[in-house]
C-alpha cells in the first residue's frame, strides 16, 4: 500500500485536473509514472493536458513552503518538457486552490496576451476576473 503523502499527492492532482477541466472545459489528466520523466531524465509535471504548459501540484501543510519551492521546480519542468509556460496549483486547508507562479512565469503570460493584441500594449475588453472560486 502506498504510504500517506502519496495518496494525499495523488488524490491532489486529481482534484487539481478536475478543477482545471471544468475551468478550461479540456480534458486535463494526472501524469501517469512515478517522476514523469523524460527520455534526458527530468521531470516534467504532475498534470497533463494543457497545451504548451508544465502544470505542478502541491498539497502540503506548509503552503507558505509549497508557493516558495514549487513555482521553481515548475519553471525547471517546462524547461524539461521544451513548455513555455509553467505554473503549480497550491492546495489551501478546506480546498481552496491557488495558482502560483514566479514573478518571470507571470511576466511571460502577460507579455504573450500583449503580443496578441493589435497595437501590443492594450487588451481587448475582457469581463473582470471574479477573483473567486476554487
Amino acid at each position: 500500500m502506498a504510504n500517506p503523502q502519496k495518496r494525499k499527492g495523488d488524490a491532489a492532482e486529481r482534484e487539481a485536473a478536475l478543477l482545471l477541466s471544468e475551468l478550461l472545459g479540456m480534458t486535463v489528466r494526472r501524469r501517469l509514472g512515478a517522476g514523469r520523466t523524460t527520455s534526458a531524465g527530468g521531470d516534467t509535471g504532475d498534470l497533463d493536458g494543457v497545451p504548451g504548459h508544465v502544470i505542478q501540484v502541491a498539497s502540503w501543510a506548509n503552503t507558505a513552503a509549497a508557493a516558495r519551492t514549487k513555482p521553481e521546480e515548475a519553471g525547471l519542468q517546462s524547461v524539461h518538457a521544451g513548455a513555455p509556460f509553467a505554473a503549480t496549483l497550491v492546495r489551501f486547508r478546506g480546498g481552496t486552490w491557488r495558482v502560483v507562479l514566479t514573478p518571470q512565469q507571470w511576466a511571460a503570460y502577460v507579455s504573450w496576451i500583449l503580443q496578441q493584441s493589435p497595437q501590443g500594449t492594450a487588451l481587448p475588453d475582457l469581463p473582470p476576473s471574479s477573483g473567486g472560486g476554487a
